[in-house]
């Protein structure tokens, strides 16, 4: 058959026969998987080419060994990101949120500017494949909305999460809708939190102020009463504020320090002056345990509640959903 020979009525019922043969033959549901290395470009730029190759190396190497645990595989990968699919998305879960715990795990024997931090994104959806090659606008939408994510954050999209049991379903929060280049405005995401809530607080609240502060995703965490450093650069994660002057003054400008292990998060007092855990007082440079509930004084003028579920989180992605 010569193409160039067919006319219009014929090219359009060869152009039908085909997609049905591609569906039929190609066209099967799987789970869609995207991760980012957070700030690469920047970190390449400071460290240079090497550190940065390095850097990419180490996040394939933690991919490949969670998605080939969980039955998945890698389908590309391309500058500082990975795609994989998965059969299942149960699979796509358990090999994502382990990735992030082994991300999380490999940071705690690294210095700070060599720590690695990503952002992933969970899809389910029909795609075109022959076992190699993974195309359609579901891999589109699953990378602009893990592009999307916040760093250390595991988003879902709402066929995604639909997918998923009543167990795993209670580990998602809807967050704020998104826009994404491509696909519009008022798109639905969940996120999916991959940490045990119990053991890692995901904000701080102010009791006196009522002032909430959602926890970077850093494996060591800054409190205290320093906003800048003399030089002008931020000298706390959380700068700690109280109204009356005279008592916020009390405050450390380092006063406290929240550490994330593999087992949970830890509170470091790192001040001479006095700390508090429920009730209890810490010991300079001793980790101590803290849990989603607890309280921490500080300086006998502020307290700390550890809360699961922030306020802020909304505020949070209503930021992040002006990304594209």
């Amino acid at each position: 058959m010569n193409v160039d020979d067919l006319e219009l009525v014929e090219l359009i019922r060869l152009q039908a026969r085909i997609s049905e043969v591609l569906t039929r033959r190609f066209e099967q549901p799987l789970a869609l998987a995207f991760s980012d290395v957070v700030g690469s470009s920047e970190y390449t730029a400071r460290t240079g080419d090497e550190a940065g190759r390095v850097l990419q190396q180490r996040h394939l190497d933690l991919v490949s060994q969670q998605v080939q645990a969980h039955g998945g595989r890698i389908v590309d990968t391309a500058g500082d990101g990975a795609f994989c699919v998965f059969p299942t998305i149960d699979a796509a879960i358990a090999g994502i949120a382990g990735l992030h715990r082994a991300v999380q795990a490999d940071n705690q024997s690294r210095a700070e500017e060599q720590r690695l931090s990503i952002r992933t994104g969970v899809h389910f959806a029909r795609v075109l494949t022959d076992g190699t090659i993974v195309s359609g606008d579901g891999v589109n939408f699953c990378a602009r909305v893990a592009a999307s994510a916040s760093p250390g954050e595991l988003r879902l999209t709402r066929a995604a999460f639909h997918e998923l049991g009543s167990a795993e379903r209670a580990c998602c929060k809807a967050l704020a809708l998104v826009t994404l280049k491509g696909f519009g405005e008022g798109i639905p995401v969940f996120a999916y939190e991959w940490r045990d809530p119990s053991r890692f607080p995901v904000a701080v609240r102010v009791v006196e102020t009522g002032a909430e502060h959602v926890l970077p995703d850093k494996p060591v965490v800054t409190l205290g009463r320093l906003r800048t450093t003399p030089a002008g650069a931020p000298a706390n994660d959380i700068v700690l504020a109280l109204p009356d002057a005279e008592k916020a003054v009390l405050i450390s400008r380092w006063h406290v320090e929240l550490r994330r292990r593999d087992e949970g998060m830890v509170i470091r007092l790192v001040s001479d002056s006095s700390a508090e855990l429920n009730g209890q007082p810490l010991a300079k440079g001793v980790d101590v345990p803290v849990r989603t509930g607890d309280t921490a004084r500080i300086a006998a003028v502020l307290t700390l509640a550890f809360v699961g579920e922030s306020l802020s989180r909304s505020a949070l992605s209503t930021r992040d959903s002006s990304r594209t």
